[in-house]
């Protein structure tokens, strides 16, 4: 039994199910990571949060969208994130 609860994405309404619209579309997946799922529990948060990373990932800058996810994929491993 798991200890933290998530949204499902069967059960999003409302604003949750448009962020999660907007995550699929946003990342080019069929499926919305668990992160958000567990943020969802409080949709103002997801909202908040969803924007920052939108805005950092896949915002204008010096770096492009991949190298971003790269970079992030290196720091999980080198933090031991077992995500």
């Amino acid at each position: 039994m798991s200890s933290v609860r998530m949204i499902n994405e069967s059960e999003a309404t409302g604003k949750t199910k448009a962020i999660y619209e907007d995550i699929r579309k946003a990342l080019g997946i069929d499926f919305v990571p668990n992160m958000y799922k567990v943020m969802a529990i409080r949709p103002d948060f997801l909202e908040v949060n969803w924007n920052k990373i939108k805005s950092v990932m896949q915002g204008p800058g010096k770096l492009d969208a991949l190298t971003k996810e790269i970079i992030a994929v290196a720091v999980s491993a080198v933090m031991g994130c077992r995500y």
